[in-house]
């Protein structure tokens, strides 16, 4: 489970996130979707505390993130968008200390089945350092799969997978959610989005413009559903962005002299 109540993150005077609140609750996959600079991995930050919100509460499992980081963060795993992996280790090493840390029942059957999944198996005890991104990025998803964790956090999970990997991915996610656990993720990806969410928040310069399902966010900014993968989730965001670019407009002709 995720909680994240009115959480707001400022950067001097520079608000990165604004009042944002949401929850996850076991069994769902829940995307914050937004271009760059939205305030996506802001939020990603905060929730495995790495920052600390200038105001509002994250919660993990019910452990408030910077008053329990222990047990908060004993319930999540996370991949970040660029993984920070221990080069002079090879990808067994660094999986047998992941299982290790988190006592991990059969952990070499486990690391087997991993790296074939996959298809690591013959570079397993090759140095991380000589991997490339998409290797390395498949090292860190196994590393936060692991242990099993009831909470995933992900942080743009395609970056420089190929397609096969992407796929792989994605059925992972769903899978996860399927047995009962909390997953989220951040994508600037539509079609990612609407393949794999069950709910989305839609962020643009860290405020919300949208949450829901995609029938509720459908029915808020009147567009119809249907099309390939992406299309439809294209129609709501754009929709989404034209209202608020409106209410800026209405907003300074109100101020204006």
């Amino acid at each position: 489970m995720i909680e994240v109540s009115r959480y707001t993150k400022r950067y001097g005077r520079h608000e990165a996130v604004s009042n944002l609140s949401f929850s996850v609750p076991p069994g769902m996959v829940f995307g914050l979707l937004g271009s760059n600079g939205a305030g996506k991995t802001t939020t990603i930050r905060a929730l495995v505390g790495l920052t600390r919100p200038t105001e509002g509460t994250v919660r993990v499992q019910g452990h408030d993130v910077w008053r329990e980081p222990v047990k908060a963060k004993a319930a999540f795993g996370y991949i970040p968008d660029r993984p920070y992996l221990y080069g002079k280790l090879t990808a067994r090493e660094l999986l047998r200390f992941v299982a290790q840390l988190y006592r991990v029942p059969g952990a070499e059957a486990e690391i087997d089945r991993w790296l074939s999944f996959f298809r690591l198996t013959d570079f397993g005890n090759e140095l991380l350092e000589t991997y490339s991104h998409g290797m390395r990025q498949k090292v860190a998803i196994v590393a936060a799969l692991l242990p099993d964790p009831p909470v995933l956090i992900v942080d743009e999970p395609m970056v420089g997978l190929d397609p096969h990997a992407a796929r792989q991915v994605r059925e992972l996610l769903r899978g996860h959610a399927d047995r009962g656990r909390t997953v989220l993720l951040t994508t600037h990806s539509l079609p990612v989005a609407e393949a794999v969410c069950d709910r989305l928040v839609v962020l643009d310069r860290g405020r919300v413009l949208g949450q829901g399902t995609m029938d509720e966010l459908h029915a808020h900014t009147g567009t119809e559903a249907g099309g390939v993968h992406g299309d439809s989730l294209e129609r709501i965001f754009f929709r989404l962005i034209e209202e608020e670019q409106a209410e800026e407009a209405r907003r300074a002709e109100t101020v204006s002299p």
